[in-house]
């Protein structure tokens, strides 16, 4: 069974977002990370689907789960509300121009692992970050990124917003 991994980080600061995603079959090892993440909720962490609007869930179907414990009303709405949205539309938007294939809308799923950090302050600039984040991550999977000379070429310049290695 196939199963595309990818990743994005988008932004700076307490609004930037880190999104790690798995694509592929529901009869596969998604589908089986999907259903057991879905029906094991542990405590500050209650994967959801995600959905365009109430009612209408993106496809191919796709489970949120959050990095973070939700942590306050500010942190609730850009979880709950601005990178779900941000999520929806990059899923739904990479299924309508063809960077996932026809049959990813019924037959597979996607699950993924956002990071939202509960000091963020501008719900705007969360959802930006996480739908060009997304994004990101879903091109990287489907194009199975980095490549070897990506990762020959970004060795030297190894580090994250977190922590850089001296020299």
């Amino acid at each position: 069974m196939e199963m595309y991994i990818g990743e994005g980080f988008e932004g700076n600061g307490v609004n930037a977002s880190h999104i790690n995603i798995m694509i592929g079959p529901r009869n596969g090892v998604v589908g089986q990370a999907f259903s057991s993440s879905l029906a094991s909720p542990s405590q500050g962490h209650c994967p959801f689907m995600v959905v365009i609007k109430p009612n209408v869930p993106a496809k191919p179907m796709t489970l949120y789960v959050n990095k973070a414990e939700i942590n306050g009303e500010l942190h609730g709405n850009a979880t709950w509300g601005a990178s779900q949205a941000a999520i929806a539309k990059a899923v739904t938007e990479a299924l309508l121009d063809g960077t996932l294939p026809p049959e990813a809308e019924d037959n597979w799923c996607i699950v993924t692992a956002n990071w939202v950090n509960p000091g963020c302050n501008d719900i705007d600039e969360v959802y930006h970050n996480n739908y060009r984040a997304c994004r990101q991550a879903i091109r990287a999977a489907m194009g199975k990124l980095p490549q070897r000379s990506q990762l020959a070429d970004a060795l030297p310049e190894l580090g994250n917003p977190f922590y850089t290695p001296k020299a």
